[in-house]
């Protein structure tokens, strides 16, 4: 039996000897990490999923047996007292911090909203002053060309026999 086992496994490739390099800083240690990782880049890089967030439990609907720390209760009661207090405790920091939390996002979101209107409006009026700018210099180059027409006759003629033209062909309609 041992012979057949033998002979039906194939035989593995033997791993290369790898260096045992220690890394000296956190670059070094990533930089590992990556060229291990590129090794094979066909292999699918484990991503380790996200810590859920702790949540309290949930205060009992309907408390049967109310406690106090007070004289009369049993050795153990106290123990349980400080137990439930504890956990209260605990459930009422938790919701706390999540209102705290909650406050901190809407500020953050309204100034975010007022940080995109403020840069809209800068953004409005500088283009409103590039418009302004690229209107002058086609003004202005439109005065030269007028200018330069008025100078050469043959120019101010040519003119003159193209909107003749552009009449008469009105007229034929």
């Amino acid at each position: 039996m041992a012979a057949d086992s033998e002979v039906s496994k194939p035989a593995r490739p033997k791993k290369e000897p790898q260096p045992l390099v220690i890394p000296k800083n956190a670059t070094d240690e990533q930089r590992l990490k990556l060229e291990r990782l590129m090794r094979n880049p066909d292999k699918p890089a484990p991503i380790p999923e996200r810590l859920k967030e702790w949540n309290p439990r949930a205060p009992p609907e309907f408390v049967r047996d109310v406690m106090g720390s007070s004289a009369g209760a049993g050795s153990g009661e106290f123990h349980v007292y400080r137990h439930l207090r504890r956990r209260e405790y605990q459930r009422q920091e938790f919701m706390d911090v999540m209102s705290e939390e909650q406050k901190l996002d809407e500020e953050f979101q309204i100034k975010i909203k007022d940080n995109q209107v403020k840069a809209e409006e800068r953004t409005a009026k500088r283009r409103l002053k590039r418009q302004k700018l690229k209107e002058k210099k086609k003004a202005k180059k439109a005065k030269q060309e007028n200018n330069g027409t008025e100078k050469d006759p043959q120019k101010v003629e040519d003119k003159e026999m193209s909107a003749e033209d552009s009449e008469e062909d009105g007229s034929d309609d």
